[in-house]
């Protein structure tokens, strides 16, 4: 279960918004997160707080197809992106870098700035907890959400190789 404030963004939230291109001289998780959103929204870091929940409209992630932009809202503390749609390069993206997110037009076209949200990434249940509603998004199947839960695509690997290792 994740649980967290809403920051809410309309449509089309591009890549280079999410992390300005001037500050990719350095991929470090803690670099990214300093700058996360900084084109779109100066105050995001000051107003987010570890487990917060970013919200959106239609295209989330359009733009470039640079994994720095996934990493810089992980590493930003944000626990889960809901929006109306995602951009399928930024959507594999996420995926190979361990952020959650989930499509779910009815909880992006609902939810509001500052609503507490309770989220179960496994059955797609999105609680809005300020207003007492529920809302639905499709979870990803199992071997998808283990990639997420356990990090990222490359740690998944790497514990999965070190499982077969032990194995042998």
């Amino acid at each position: 279960m994740m649980r967290g404030n809403v920051i809410k963004y309309g449509d089309n939230v591009d890549t280079d918004v999410i992390i300005p291109g001037r500050y990719l001289t350095r991929s470090d998780p803690d670099h990214l997160a300093a700058h996360c959103m900084e084109g779109l929204d100066p105050d995001f870091l000051k107003k987010r707080k570890p487990g917060d929940i970013i919200v959106a409209g239609n295209n989330f992630g359009c733009g470039s197809s640079r994994e720095d932009a996934p990493k810089a809202i992980k590493a930003a503390g944000i626990s889960c992106v809901i929006a109306r749609s995602f951009a399928r390069i930024f959507y594999r993206n996420a995926i190979n870098v361990g952020l959650t997110i989930l499509e779910s037009p009815e909880a992006a076209d609902r939810l509001t700035e500052g609503d507490l949200v309770g989220i179960d990434p496994s059955t797609g249940l999105i609680e809005n907890l300020s207003r007492s509603e529920t809302y639905r998004a499709t979870p990803f199947p199992p071997v998808i959400q283990q990639i997420i839960d356990g990090g990222g695509l490359v740690d998944f690997v790497r514990q999965r190789l070190k499982e077969r290792n032990l194995e042998r």
